[in-house]
């Protein structure tokens, strides 16, 4: 049986390819995922983005207990969601925050987290490599 792995992204990571490429790359969204899945085939990767806050919300509540790991880039919302942190809180999904750039080389409101310490670790600032850190992390914690 595979085991599977929830991840959710926040607001204009959709844009990611286009985006600001100096800070974010030029890797897509889809090619992340895609990536993800073809170096994790033991693992189901169910994959969620909005730019919106309740959308985000809803998904977390909703896959939040039918996984046992997840990880979240929400974004511009990891600086402001009371909400998405609640969600992280209610549901026993172990979520992974990770974000593209090092949010600590940045502009001062992104140095402040409200969700880092609802979740198991914090990646930050390595790309998209932030998310193959993260899954292996959720591979040496579930025995893959």
């Amino acid at each position: 049986m595979k085991k599977a792995v929830c991840i959710i992204n926040g607001p204009n990571l959709n844009l990611l390819g286009t985006r600001e490429p100096d800070i974010y790359g030029n890797v897509t969204l889809e090619g992340i995922i895609n990536s993800l899945q073809q170096s994790y085939p033991e693992y189901t990767i169910a994959h969620f983005q909005s730019n919106s806050e309740g959308e985000l919300v809803n998904k977390i509540q909703e896959l939040g207990n039918e996984y046992e790991f997840g990880i979240i880039n929400a974004a511009a919302y990891t600086h402001t969601s009371v909400a998405i942190r609640d969600a992280i809180s209610a549901v026993s999904c172990n979520f992974i925050e990770v974000h593209l750039s090092n949010v600590f080389a940045r502009e001062e409101f992104r140095k402040e987290s409200l969700l880092s310490d609802v979740c198991q670790g914090v990646i930050t600032g390595f790309g998209a490599q932030s998310y193959f850190m993260a899954m292996q992390f959720i591979r040496s914690q579930s025995g893959g």
